[in-house]
C-alpha cells in the first residue's frame, strides 16, 4: 500500500530514505588533442545532497542543462559520481560488488525521454519487455510470455501486441511498452527522465495518470526530471528546483507553487503562461543566458541573472537553509524577496482542458478494470 501523500510530507527527518545522495558531483572531462590546450570540466552536478523518501513523487524540474537529468542518472548508478556518494537503502552503491549491483539494479529502473529511440527497433515488444525478466528472474519462457502480457494489459496494451515491433506504435504506446520494460524486473523506485516532454499534449495527461496508478498499484517510489510544470503539480509531493547543477529549492509541491521563494523558482513559475488576463503579474527580469556549467559563476551561481543581486551574491555561496519542516532554500535574500511581495506570485493550475482529459481518461480506466473477470 503506497503511503497518502500527507504521510509522506509529514514523516519523520529520522526515517532512513529509500535513495540518497550525499554531497554528488558530476563532471565531464572533454577530450583534447596533442596540442590543443585543456578544457575545464563540465560540472554538470556539483556537490548535491537529496534524499528521495519511500513512497513519494519527488521532481526535479530547471532549464535545460540545470543538470536534472544527469543528477537522476546519476543516483540510478547509470552514471558514476566524479565525488560523493549514492546511498541506496543504507547500501552505498559505489562500495558494491558487480554481483550485489545487479541485485540493486532490478529494484532501480528507467524511462526514457524519447519513446523512439529508447526501443530496440529489431526486438518485437516481448522480447523488449521480456528482457529484464530474463535478466533478473529464473522464468521458463512460457512464464516469461505469461508475465509480458500480463504487463501490456497494464499499461493498457493488449497482450497480441507482443509480436509487433516498436515502429508499428505511435509514440503513446511506445512509452506505454517503455514504462512494461521497467516494471518488468518489479522495481521499488522508478526514474522518468522527462516521461511525456516528447509526446502530444492529447496524449501527456494519459501517460500521467497511468504513472500514478502503477505508483499506488506496486507501491513504487518515483523521481521524475521534468520540465513542464503542469504535469509536476498534479502528480508530485515535493519538487527539487535545480539551476546550473546545484538545488536552490525544495518544498511540497502545493507550498513552492503558492509561495516560491528563491528568485529563480519564481522566475519559472512567472513563465508559465496564464490565460486570464487577470491573474497575469509583472515577469521578474531574468536577463541574459544561463552561464557555461565549465565555467560557473562565484558565489551563488543564479547571481548573474538574478534582480535582486547584491555584492554578497557574487562572493559568498548560500547555504542551504531549512525554511520549515520539509522546505529548504538556498538564497541569502529569501526572506526579503518574500516580505516585499515577489514571492507571492499567481500560478495557474492545470488548464480546464487538461483537468478534463486527465479525469475522462481515469473513468474509463476504472470501467476498463470494472468490466474485466
Amino acid at each position: 500500500m503506497t503511503p497518502s501523500q500527507n504521510e509522506i510530507l509529514n514523516a519523520p527527518a529520522l526515517e532512513k530514505p529509500i535513495l540518497e545522495s550525499i554531497a554528488v558531483s558530476k563532471h565531464f572531462h572533454s577530450e583534447t588533442g596533442l596540442f590543443q590546450r585543456k578544457k575545464p570540466p563540465v560540472q554538470a552536478v556539483n556537490e548535491v545532497s537529496l534524499a528521495v523518501r519511500r513512497g513519494e513523487t519527488l521532481a526535479l524540474v530547471g532549464e535545460s542543462g540545470s543538470g536534472k537529468s544527469t543528477l537522476g542518472r546519476v543516483l540510478l548508478n547509470l552514471l558514476k559520481p566524479t565525488a560523493g556518494d549514492v546511498i541506496y537503502e543504507g547500501r552505498n552503491l559505489g562500495n558494491l560488488s558487480a554481483d550485489k549491483l545487479r541485485q540493486v539494479r532490478r529494484d532501480l529502473q528507467i524511462i526514457f525521454q524519447d519513446p523512439f529511440a529508447s526501443l530496440n527497433p529489431r526486438m518485437n515488444v516481448e522480447s523488449i519487455i521480456g528482457e529484464p525478466i530474463w535478466l533478473h528472474r529464473d522464468d521458463s519462457r512460457s512464464a516469461r510470455q505469461e508475465k509480458v502480457a500480463e504487463l501490456l494489459r497494464t499499461v493498457g496494451l493488449a497482450p497480441e501486441h507482443g509480436s509487433r515491433f516498436p515502429h508499428e506504435f505511435s509514440g503513446g504506446q511506445r512509452q506505454r511498452i517503455g514504462i512494461a520494460r521497467a516494471l518488468a524486473s518489479e522495481p521499488r523506485l522508478i526514474l522518468g527522465d522527462e516521461p511525456v516532454s516528447a509526446l502530444d499534449v492529447s496524449v501527456q495527461a494519459q501517460v500521467v495518470n497511468l504513472l500514478e496508478d502503477l505508483k499506488h498499484q506496486f507501491g513504487l517510489t518515483l523521481l521524475i526530471v521534468a520540465h513542464g510544470l503542469a504535469v509536476i503539480r498534479h502528480m508530485s509531493d515535493r519538487v527539487a528546483v535545480m539551476y546550473l547543477g546545484e538545488i536552490v529549492e525544495l518544498a511540497p509541491v502545493n507550498a513552492l507553487f503558492e509561495t516560491p521563494f528563491h528568485p529563480y523558482t519564481q522566475a519559472l513559475m512567472a513563465a508559465v503562461p496564464v490565460s486570464h488576463p487577470d491573474l497575469r503579474r509583472p515577469r521578474p527580469l531574468l536577463g541574459g543566458d544561463m552561464p557555461s556549467p565549465s565555467k560557473p559563476p562565484s558565489g551563488c551561481r543564479f547571481h548573474t541573472r538574478c534582480p535582486h543581486a547584491k555584492p554578497l551574491c557574487r562572493d559568498l555561496k548560500p547555504t542551504f537553509e531549512t525554511v520549515d519542516a520539509g522546505r529548504q532554500v538556498a538564497c541569502h535574500y529569501w526572506r526579503e524577496i518574500a516580505n516585499a511581495g515577489a514571492g507571492s506570485l499567481i500560478v495557474p493550475t492545470p488548464s480546464a482542458a487538461y483537468s478534463q482529459r486527465l479525469n475522462l481518461f481515469k473513468s474509463h480506466q476504472a470501467l476498463s478494470l470494472e468490466s474485466q473477470p
